[in-house]
């Protein structure tokens, strides 16, 4: 059986440039939770756990029906309160919000085969064997993003406001506007790479 690997199905959409780029993303189906507060606290990474219960759950049920799949790579949708911190420049953002201030939506990218009968089913699992009542939060998620801005953050977290200033340059050099959440893709796994070796993908939609 042959396992399908998204990273190297959707390459556009998994890769970035050290320098802005303009790209048009289609519709991408996905399984989600959503939280609010610092990405080093421990409900954040209770999330992550819960999100992959399910995505390996749904795993094993579509190999069992003979669609096998690597699970993809983490990625999150940023926001926060645009009234109490308003008029704020994109890459100022990190350092004026609070962590604690933010929220987020964790996702994993699913085949266009997952249906929601199964992720329903995938969450019950995770609930009854892997005794994770929580799961129940996760959820079915679509997003169509249309046009967007990315480029590669290679470094720490903390530094992510030197990228986001190229493509805000970028951004009003080619007369575009910010139109939809922050997006983030997380191409190193945060728990266990060094920050200096870490790869994300920033993504900004535009209009």
């Amino acid at each position: 059986m042959e396992k399908l690997d998204l990273t190297k199905m959707y390459k556009t959409y998994y890769s970035a440039a050290t320098k802005p780029e303009l790209k048009n993303i289609g519709p991408v189906q996905y399984i989600s939770v959503t939280g609010k507060g610092d990405p080093s606290g421990k409900e954040f990474g209770d999330n992550i756990q819960l999100l992959y219960a399910v995505a390996y759950a749904l795993k094993f049920m579509c190999k069992t029906d003979g669609n096998d799949f690597t699970v993809p790579k983490l990625e999150a949708l940023w926001d926060f309160d645009t009234k109490k911190y308003a008029n704020i420049s994109m890459e100022d953002t990190p350092a004026v919000v609070p962590r604690s201030e933010w929220t987020y939506r964790l996702m994993i990218r699913m085949p266009d085969f997952v249906r929601q009968k199964q992720i329903a089913s995938a969450i019950r699992q995770a609930i009854i064997k892997k005794k994770l009542p929580q799961a129940e939060k996760v959820e079915f998620y679509k997003l169509n993003e249309g046009k967007v801005v990315d480029m590669m953050h290679i470094g720490p977290f903390d530094k992510e406001m030197e990228t986001l200033e190229h493509m805000q340059t970028f951004i009003k050099a080619n007369n575009l506007k910010k139109n939809g959440q922050h997006h983030e893709i997380y191409l190193s796994d945060f728990r266990k790479t060094i920050p200096e070796k870490l790869k994300t993908i920033l993504r900004e939609p535009v209009k």
